[in-house]
């Protein structure tokens, strides 16, 4: 008798397929993503540091966690009013998006955590999400706002300048603005909407504003009637986007032509280069930290 093969089945056996075959220059064919540790509560925001470790997030126990060189895993730091996404400012500080706090904060080499901005009187900080520096010490940062939803609630990416008191609104058009990363010469900002299927880039200007916003890529094979659960994304040397969704990380060329998936035990919510020459890539999926060998390489700068 003739079993019959689900649609479902087609395209688990397809993705499987498509995976195995690598992508060039990016992940060697049959590279799986390996256990790094398991049982977190929901692990997000990696970011490398300079000597090849890694931090990371779980922002619904308030905890940011070390893993060092060795494969060990220990608390960096506790009560973090539930940070996300993290990343360095070029003097090392650690910048965090803390969601429950409503505020980006700053710690320092010393430890001691300060808050950096929560907005305006205006137009305070709902629940800020990524957050990456540029160059010159300014940052970036999204805030989608709690969920659910709400209709009609705007959503925001901003720029606050090195030493601004307040940040700027740079986009209040996307959904669910989430994942935020910048290209290797800095004049090119990328953001992705976790609803929506579309990633956007934009001109970063002189002064650090935001320009020309524009398509920059379509997210791929995303199933019929579902969010993208487009996320955090990293960026490597070649300028390849790599964005965290539903069906795990996509991978795009410079230009935002698609190159194939990288598949994840489970959902990512974000990504990040670490390890000796960032030759490793880190997904945080769910309840683990998760591996994989890379071919490319993160960015020659700090974190992100």
């Amino acid at each position: 008798m003739t079993k019959s093969i689900s649609i479902l089945g087609l395209l688990t056996v397809f993705a499987t397929a498509a995976f195995a075959q690598g992508i060039p220059s990016v992940v060697a064919a049959s590279v799986q993503a390996e256990v790094v540790q398991q049982n977190f509560t929901f692990t997000e925001g990696p970011v490398g540091r300079a000597d090849g470790s890694l931090l990371f997030s779980d922002p619904r126990v308030s905890k940011t966690y070390l893993l060092d060189l060795a494969g060990k895993v220990s608390v960096f730091r506790e009560n973090t009013n539930g940070t996300n996404g993290l990343a360095f400012l070029k003097n090392g500080d650690l910048l965090g998006a803390e969601g429950d706090g409503k505020r980006i904060s700053r710690r320092a080499g010393d430890g001691k955590v300060m808050p950096l901005t929560e907005g305006t009187a205006a137009r305070p900080l709902m629940a800020p999400n990524d957050v990456i520096a540029d160059a010159k010490g300014g940052i970036y940062f999204t805030d989608p706002g709690p969920r659910p939803i709400v209709p009609g609630r705007k959503t925001y990416v901003y720029y606050m300048p090195a030493g601004a008191k307040e940040p700027l609104v740079q986009d209040d058009q996307i959904t669910r603005p989430n994942g935020v990363v910048l290209t290797m010469d800095g004049k090119t900002a990328i953001v992705d909407d976790t609803v929506g299927d579309t990633v956007f880039a934009f001109d970063v200007q002189p002064d650090g504003s935001l320009k020309n916003k524009r398509p920059f890529a379509k997210l791929h094979d995303l199933p019929a009637g579902q969010e993208s659960g487009a996320d955090g994304m990293a960026i490597d040397r070649q300028d390849r986007v790599y964005v965290c969704t539903v069906t795990g990380v996509q991978v795009f060329d410079k230009k935002g032509q698609y190159l194939g998936t990288i598949k994840a035990p489970k959902q990512p919510a974000n990504a990040a280069f670490a390890g000796p020459g960032k030759k490793t890539l880190y997904l945080t999926a769910r309840e683990g930290l998760y591996k994989v060998q890379m071919l490319a390489q993160g960015p020659n700068r700090l974190g992100k």
